[in-house]
């Protein structure tokens, strides 16, 4: 089934559920929506689905899932909510609750009745790993790759990652797939795993604008919208919400313009905002953060249409969080066919050993290896003082060609064409260096003169580099005795700056544990369901885990359209 084209010529459409925003939580929404039989409307304002949710990583946080124990973990809910108190604060949150009790069921219902599957990672450590309640893995899951010819047409309305993810004009990259691309002749194994990519996509390209092998968030969007058509879930994209109707009190319907026509929504038991929070409006981000910022990772179109409607017919905005958004370290790649402009530094380069990150006087200012959200508060903390914004990360050649940095792969080849286009700084000395990118000459010096004689001993005994499960698990296992510290010892010197950047909001519309929307005084209004983004984070703009703005977005909007099939059925 395409997707739907709505006849402008039409009056009124009146459904059950109508939910506005393509992302995971919307989609989400929908879909469980129609699977316990309600009559939904799913709309989208741009022209594809998949919002942020399609240029993220797509893992999920969700502790004590069936999946994880039969993969072996151990993990369990009353573990993670005293690693949630210890992270966040031990005050009572009933979402916070209901989101740690219905997270496994949630991942088991779409694993049965969808064709959304996840399965736990091998390892992947919590982000704050020296505290209570921690673990090394379990707790995030990642989609499983999909195979995006299935979609048939509607493929070309899957929301492609950011350019900076692909490679050859559209092929999606894992993080297993690096090092047999960058070295297919290491091994015999490396070079019939590149040789099986690069067929695949060679064969892709012939009939597609880009590879349809997909992972990561890419993925999971694929499933949830190949689930949607397989329930014939009608989909609507460019088609924004414009108002809120109300009557009585309730919410029970919008005005959205389709096409650049308006059309009249009737929703008999509720709408669902999940229109992505105002990640990617720099405009609106700046009304929260100084210095102000330059760049968002996060889609475009969530620009706070859902909050924004919301708020005009009295919802409450919760703001005290100890963030207002959340954040990685980005490098500008403005020069980058394709690209956004932005490429993430997550975790590929900075927790490996050689490499440094300082402030404007030469200094390290926080343990490299940190989570990108942590990265960028230290950023914050240090411009306070000193400037930090932006940051310049700092190794040799010899770094470069094993491990690769930002946008640039591992491997040896020239490296002009990034120098050229000023995305990478190369000088003969430390000095030479320093004076290229503005940082004081001798800071520089003696922070890899220390920092060389951490990696000696393998301790950082500045900011414990290496010293977390969670820094080793993005290091070097192969490198001892730290697996975060190298020596930054031979010239060529390179040095790349990063910049703050938002992945998504933490503030957002006041709920309760089933996505009622509130107002300031703690009453829902009826008929307003809010998930993702839109909806305030239970993590309260702090960064636990990967996956714990997409695990919510999931588990909030199933809880939203089991709330409103419970209003139809007179529950």
């Amino acid at each position: 089934m395409p997707v739907s084209t709505p006849n402008t010529s039409q009056g009124t459409i009146e459904v059950d559920a109508l939910v506005v925003g393509a992302g995971a939580a919307g989609m989400t929404a929908a879909l469980v929506a129609s699977l316990e039989g309600l009559d939904v409307l799913l709309c989208e304002k741009s022209d594809r689905v998949g919002g942020t949710t399609a240029t993220s990583a797509g893992t999920i946080w969700v502790p004590g899932t069936r999946q994880s124990r039969d993969a072996g973990f151990t993990d369990n809910v009353a573990d993670a909510k005293r690693y949630l108190e210890a992270v966040i604060g031990a005050a009572p949150d009933k979402r916070r609750d209901a989101y740690l009790e219905t997270g496994p069921q949630v991942v088991d219902y779409l694993d049965r009745r969808s064709e959304v599957k996840f399965a736990p990672y091998t390892r992947h450590p919590d982000y704050l790993a020296n505290r209570p309640g921690a673990t090394i893995g379990g707790r995030p899951l990642a989609p499983l790759p999909f195979d995006g010819r299935l979609l048939g047409a509607d493929f070309e309305l899957v929301r492609p990652p950011i350019g900076e993810f692909m490679a050859l004009g559209g092929m999606m990259i894992g993080r297993d797939d690096i090092e047999p691309l960058a070295r297919p002749f290491a091994s015999l194994t490396a070079l019939r795993a590149a040789t099986s990519l690069l067929w695949r996509h060679a064969s892709d390209r012939l009939r597609y604008r880009r590879g349809t092998r997909l992972l990561m968030g890419n993925a999971l969007v694929a499933r949830l919208f190949y689930s949607l058509r397989r329930n014939g879930v009608p989909v609507w994209c460019n088609a924004s919400l414009q108002e809120l109707t109300v009557a009585g009190g309730r919410v029970c319907g919008a005005v959205l313009l389709v096409d650049g026509h308006p059309r009249r929504v009737t929703a008999r038991r509720g709408v669902v905002l999940a229109t992505g929070g105002f990640g990617g409006s720099v405009a609106r981000l700046n009304d929260y953060v100084r210095p102000p910022l330059a760049h968002a990772v996060a889609f475009a179109g969530a620009a706070g249409d859902g909050i924004r409607m919301a708020r005009m017919v009295g919802a409450f905005l919760e703001d005290d969080h100890a963030s207002p958004a959340f954040w990685t370290p980005v490098s500008e790649t403005a020069w980058l066919d394709g690209g956004c402009g932005a490429f993430p530094h997550l975790s590929l380069d900075r927790a490996k050993p050689g490499l440094v990150a300082v402030n404007a006087a030469g200094r390290r200012f926080v343990d490299e290896a940190v989570s990108y959200h942590e990265f960028v508060i230290g950023m914050h903390r240090s411009h306070q003082s000193v400037p930090t914004i932006p940051a310049w990360l700092v190794c040799d050649r010899e770094f470069i060609e094993k491990y690769g940095l930002g946008r640039v792969p591992p491997g040896r080849r020239p490296l002009r064409r990034f120098i050229t286009n000023g995305y990478l700084v190369e000088a003969a000395s430390l000095e030479a260096l320093a004076g290229k990118i503005g940082v004081d000459p001798g800071g520089l010096r003696e922070t890899v003169r220390q920092h060389n004689r951490f990696a000696e001993t393998g301790e950082d005994q500045e900011f414990g580099k290496g010293s977390t499960e969670f820094d080793r698990h993005n290091g070097d296992p192969h490198h001892a005795p730290n697996p975060c510290l190298g020596r930054i010892a031979t010239p060529p010197y390179c040095a790349m700056a990063v910049y703050p950047s938002t992945l998504g909001t933490s503030v957002g519309l006041r709920a309760d544990p089933d996505g009622r929307v509130l107002t300031e005084m703690g009453e829902p209004i009826a008929g307003l369901f809010v998930c993702g983004n839109d909806m305030a984070s239970i993590m309260r703009g702090h960064y636990p885990g990967p996956g714990i703005t997409l695990g919510p977005a999931l588990v909030f909007a199933y809880r939203a359209a089991m709330a409103m099939r419970g209003d139809r059925l007179g529950r």
